[in-house]
């Protein structure tokens, strides 16, 4: 019999999607006979079906099958068991994303939890570059049921998700991660996609011209070089931060250098474009998902003015590859974060604004709220279990339609009337209207960070601005809306602002977070008017820290 092979994704324990098609696929000699038969738990065939190897690959289509357990999959003379049929989400996006469930508050006690969850986990093969260790590595990837020693590195937020989803449902949740910390949404997807919009494809000439004239073995090298480098360098900024909490950023690269992180452009560089799609998602695609949940766009934040762009672009590339135009899309809008030694540049405004733009924009793609749920001086919020809880209910509302939306989505801005000196803004999902929460902590936090910058927070701030025609901002007063005259409404007013045009919320990279809908979820931040750009590549000082250790 001729060499073939199943791709990696399929093994033991696996999950295929209930109620829809299954795509079976691999690899293999030319011409190949491939027979897949798929049983169930009595060893009784459900679906049969067969093909031929062209040009190195072969795929398959099963008929859809409804949920249940202990199943089996033959491919020619490979088998593979316990197999079950039900929900198939794929957790996308960067470290937040990738943030481990041991690492996380509630990692913990749901590890010391023997009860099954119902969750299985398939890691896609997290190394940036083909060689032959790739492909070794990729063989030995499989599935993983709650028995597993490695649960403790599935993604907290995607199995948090995946164990309320298994219980709505009454299914089997299977969580395919495909992940990587500090990637841009540009990794994520293939060439012909950057290639056809002029800023688009600002992140391929940037690539092309760093590493003109250079050929591969050099790039290899090259990057290798750093890889070592870097090893060594986070490992003495590791002890820095352990045995001197308090250190500052600025102290860590005096004593140590100047991190280098994320590296010399390079073709072996996983922060390249294009790259982790070709070598991570690629892999895994045409898997039957039902979904996609997705944690990103801090990468982006150096060219905020064009991520709802890019970002849209990407799913429309995934939608694509998948077969599935309306493949559903779970995301979450940047919560609050600044650290601590550096302004407010307000670009994850603007990506949060973009986000809040495909939210409406883009078919079957919802935004999940997280505005509280960031945290001062930490890219990475240790809490996931919250957000895995509230994606999920996203999913319950616009997905499986077993929920409200506006019990399960946050409010957004809907309208503005600017009449004489008030402003009254009309919301989305908050018929019900709107709690106000004091933010103490926030408001103290951001007054301390202003104060490093030498600014003074005005005493009467609060996440509520308005602007006259000079567009200057002044925080603005509010009271929110009664049965009278709409509980989905607030009105601003200012008395520094006798006729205001311009009205914001929370528009601040980190900043106390007062205004919830009585679904108990945060109002989304937004502005009235899209009047300015945003063209600075200003970011974050410690842009570094967008990764995980393991």
């Amino acid at each position: 019999m001729k060499d073939f092979s199943v791709a990696a994704v399929f093994s033991n324990h696996m999950v295929l999607q209930r109620n829809k098609i299954i795509n079976i696929f691999g690899y293999g000699e030319e011409d190949t006979f491939i027979s897949v038969s798929l049983y169930n738990s009595k060893n009784q065939l459900l679906s049969k079906n067969s093909t031929s190897v062209t040009n190195g690959r072969w795929e398959v289509q099963l008929e859809e099958q409804k949920e249940q357990e202990n199943c089996s999959l033959k491919v020619n003379d490979i088998t593979f068991t316990d197999i079950a049929i039900g929900e198939v989400w794929l957790a996308g996006g960067q470290s937040n994303m990738e943030f481990e469930l041991q690492n996380c508050v509630e990692g913990p006690a749901a590890l010391a939890d023997k009860k099954d969850p119902k969750v299985r986990f398939y890691y896609t093969n997290k190394i940036a570059w083909k060689d032959e260790s790739y492909y070794e590595a990729e063989r030995n990837t499989s599935w993983q049921t709650w028995d597993s020693e490695w649960k403790k590195a599935w993604s907290a937020v995607g199995f948090f998700f995946a164990k309320k989803l298994a219980k709505d449902t009454g299914c089997i949740v299977g969580v395919i991660g495909c992940n990587w910390g500090g990637t841009s949404a540009s990794a994520w997807m293939r060439k012909e996609y950057l290639e056809k919009d002029d800023d688009l494809r600002t992140y391929l000439t940037e690539q092309e011209e760093a590493t003109k004239g250079k050929s591969i073995e050099e790039q290899c090298k090259e990057y290798e070089d750093y890889e070592k480098e870097n090893d060594v360098w986070q490992k003495e900024c590791a002890k820095l931060y352990e045995t001197q909490p308090g250190i500052t950023w600025a102290q860590v690269e005096e004593k140590l250098g100047k991190c280098k992180w994320p590296g010399p452009k390079s073709c072996k560089n996983p922060y390249r474009p294009c790259g982790l799609y070709d070598c991570m998602l690629s892999r895994i695609i045409p898997y039957t998902i039902k979904g996609v949940i997705w944690y990103q766009g801090e990468s982006d934040d150096h060219k905020p003015a064009m991520y709802a762009k890019l970002f849209s672009t990407m799913i429309d590339n995934w939608r694509t590859d998948w077969k599935d135009n309306l493949l559903p899309f779970i995301f979450v809008q940047l919560p609050c974060h600044r650290y601590e030694q550096d302004k407010d540049f307000k670009h994850w405004c603007f990506i949060r604004e973009a986000q809040a733009k495909v939210h409406s924009t883009v078919k079957n793609a919802w935004m999940t709220v997280a505005l509280d749920l960031g945290k001062y001086n930490d890219i990475h919020p240790t809490q996931k279990e919250e957000l895995g809880y509230r994606m999920e209910n996203t999913a319950l509302a616009c997905v499986y339609q077993t929920k409200k939306e506006e019990d399960c989505l946050a409010p957004q801005l809907e309208s503005a009337i600017f009449i004489g000196d008030r402003v009254k803004l009309s919301f989305l999902n908050a018929k019900k209207g709107f709690v106000y929460k004091e933010d103490k902590k926030e408001k103290d936090e951001l007054i301390k960070l202003e104060k490093i910058q030498g600014n003074d927070l005005p005493e009467d701030f609060t996440a509520f601005e308005v602007a006259g025609e000079d567009k200057v901002y002044y925080p603005a007063k509010f009271y929110l809306g009664t049965k009278t005259d709409g509980l989905n409404t607030i009105t601003l007013y200012s008395k520094e602002v006798a006729f205001p045009k311009y009205a914001r919320y929370a528009w601040y990279n980190y900043g106390p977070v007062t205004i919830y809908g009585k679904n108990n979820l945060p109002l989304a931040p937004f502005r009235t008017d899209e009047y300015d750009s945003f063209t600075s590549t200003d970011h974050a000082a410690i842009q570094q820290v967008m990764t995980v250790n393991s």
